[in-house]
C-alpha cells in the first residue's frame, strides 16, 4: 500500500529526476489504456494468489491488489480505481453483493465480476440490481474467465442471457420502441397473454413495478438497445 501511495506522489521539481527515481512516480505512461488494472477480492489468500498468477500470464493485465474482505476491497478499490474487479460473493458481512453496491456507487465506471460457488438465481438478480457486469461460477474455465475480464473492460454487460430468455429481450426491445403488448405479440406471433406473462416474469426479475421501469433498467444496463430518433 505504501509502494502505490508513493507512486501517486506527485512530482513537482522541473528537474530531470536521478535513474531510477523516475520509476517511482507511476506507471509508464506509455502503457496508459493497454493493461487492464484488476483488482482481486475473496476471503481465501490461496484462490487470490491463484487467480492472479493466471491472470499475470496475460500481456493486456494487471493485478494491482487484492482484499480479503469488503472494507478492505472498499478502502483499497478507492484507492487505486481499477478497471475491473474479481469480487467474491461470499465474503462476510458487507457481502460481495453489499460491497459491489457501494463501489459502483463510487466508481460507476469500474466493472465488476462477480464470482460465486454456485448458481443461485437469487444471488444473481441481486448482483445485477447492484450493478455487477458479469456473474461467474467460480469453477469456471481460466480461459473463459480471461475472455470475461476483456469483454467487461470493453464495457459489456454479460449476465443478460443468463437473467431473460431470448423471448423476453425480444419483447423488451420491442416495448423499449413504444409498441403496446397486442403489436408485440402481432411481431413475433405470439398471443397477447404470452406477453402479458413474460413482461410479469421480467417485472418479477428485476423487482420494478411497471414496462417503463423495466425498459429504463434493461436500456441503461446495455441488455437492450436505446431507440432512435
Amino acid at each position: 500500500m505504501n509502494q502505490t501511495q508513493t507512486q501517486a506522489k506527485p512530482e513537482m521539481s522541473t528537474q530531470t529526476p536521478p535513474q531510477g527515481q523516475e520509476r517511482r512516480r507511476g506507471a509508464d505512461r506509455r502503457n496508459e489504456g493497454v493493461k487492464t488494472r484488476i483488482v482481486i477480492v475473496d476471503g481465501h489468500t490461496l484462490f487470490r494468489r491463484g487467480v492472479r498468477n493466471i491472470l499475470e500470464l496475460e500481456g493486456d493485465m494487471e493485478v494491482i491488489g487484492e482484499a480479503g474482505n469488503g472494507r478492505e476491497a472498499i478502502a483499497l478499490v478507492e484507492e487505486l480505481t481499477p478497471d475491473v474487479i474479481l469480487m467474491d460473493v461470499g465474503l462476510p458481512a458487507p457481502n460481495g453483493i453489499e460491497t459491489t453496491q457501494r463501489i459502483k456507487r463510487e466508481l460507476p465506471h469500474t466493472g465488476v465480476i462477480v464470482l460465486a460457488a454456485n448458481d443461485d438465481e437469487d444471488q444473481l438478480f441481486e448482483a445485477i440490481k447492484a450493478g455487477a457486469a458479469a456473474y461467474v461460477l467460480k469453477d469456471i474455465d481460466p480461459s473463459d474467465l480471461i475472455a470475461i475480464i476483456r469483454r467487461v473492460r470493453s464495457g459489456e454487460y454479460l449476465i443478460n442471457d443468463k437473467v431473460f430468455a431470448k423471448r423476453e429481450v425480444q419483447i423488451l426491445d420491442n416495448i423499449a420502441q413504444g409498441m403496446t403488448n397486442k403489436q408485440v405479440a402481432y411481431a413475433l406471433s405470439i398471443s397477447e397473454q404470452t406477453v402479458k406473462n413474460h413482461m410479469s416474469s421480467i417485472l418479477r426479475k428485476l423487482s420494478v413495478n411497471d414496462r417503463t421501469q423495466a425498459v429504463v433498467y434493461a436500456m441503461r444496463q446495455g441488455w437492450i438497445k436505446i431507440p432512435e430518433d
